[in-house]
């Protein structure tokens, strides 16, 4: 099997990635804060950020492939702090490419869909990226620099993901599940649009992605729905009621990052090459129907 070096295998994308590709990669997961055990995976805890130590790790692993999923990804945690966002968000991702290039590997950055501002979707891989919050800058920056330092890297943009998060992380969904379990009210955007994809479509999206050499393509789902409207169809699905939950627009709550309004991804390009996520409704029966969310 091929030795596939995966950051950010503690998060959601990431232990996904593990948990559907093990039996056919040799698997070294890198986590930062949380040391992963997952079985047929082999876990490494490295500060991706500091360059010293992410060359040692290329150097004693020797990987074949790279997919780089680690980010934080907290919107608001990066509007309030820049600097250390940037050296996560733009410099190990470039560093990494670095790395890949002199080794001749095939080298995969997981990129974000708020790179657009929401105004003109959907958005295409040849749609010009504006970005209104730093995160969004952040990938979009990260995207410039790694494709200048490495062409043949792939970059793939995803939209919300969903599904089981593993040991490690919760996904959107869990914390909504809690929310209608206990009543509490669950205010959700009927303004803010994407095109939402489950983690498990997203894997396969990402290993057909791997076997391209350079560009970008969009890995977004079929259908374009709000957060509100996510939030009614699970409620049915997993058999909640609606009582708790609040129909609101993004100028409603106060945030420390703005939001673009509607970031839905074109994701023609990725379908001819077989990607064929599910429709988002069956996706989330069979993850209320196998993870212990309600």
């Amino acid at each position: 099997m091929k030795r596939l070096l995966l950051t950010g295998a503690s998060g959601l994308l990431g232990w996904n990635v593990c948990r559907l590709k093990r039996d056919r990669w040799e698997i070294h997961g890198v986590a930062h804060r949380h040391p992963i055990a997952i079985d047929g995976v082999r876990g490494h805890v490295v500060d991706l950020t500091d360059r010293a130590q992410t060359a040692d790790m290329f150097r004693r692993l020797k990987p074949r492939a790279v997919i780089h999923a680690a980010a934080a990804t907290n919107v608001n945690w990066c509007q309030e702090n820049r600097a250390e966002s940037y050296r996560i968000n733009v410099e190990a991702p470039f560093h990494i490419a670095a790395l890949c290039a002199e080794s001749a590997i095939p080298y995969l950055f997981i990129s974000s869909d708020m790179v657009f501002d929401g105004l003109s979707p959907p958005y295409g891989e040849r749609d010009p990226v504006s970005p209104v919050n730093v995160y969004g800058e952040q990938k979009a920056r990260a995207e410039e620099m790694v494709a200048a330092e490495y062409p043949n890297a792939v970059i793939c943009r995803l939209p919300l993901m969903f599904g089981e998060p593993g040991p490690f992380s919760s996904g959107f969904v869990q914390p909504m599940i809690e929310a209608m379990r206990s009543g509490r009210e669950l205010p959700l955007f009927t303004d803010e649009i994407r095109t939402p994809v489950s983690a498990e479509s997203a894997v396969e999206g990402i290993f057909l992605a791997l076997r391209q050499t350079g560009g970008i393509l969009h890995l977004g789902g079929r259908e374009r729905v709000s957060r509100y409207a996510f939030g009614l169809l699970l409620a049915r699905l997993a058999g909640f009621g609606e009582a708790g939950l609040r129909a609101c627009r993004q100028r409603d709550v106060k945030m420390p990052a703005p939001r673009p309004r509607d970031v839905s991804l074109d994701s023609t390009r990725a379908f001819s090459l077989g990607y064929s996520p599910g429709r988002i409704e069956d996706e989330l029966r069979r993850l209320l129907a196998s993870s212990p969310l309600r």
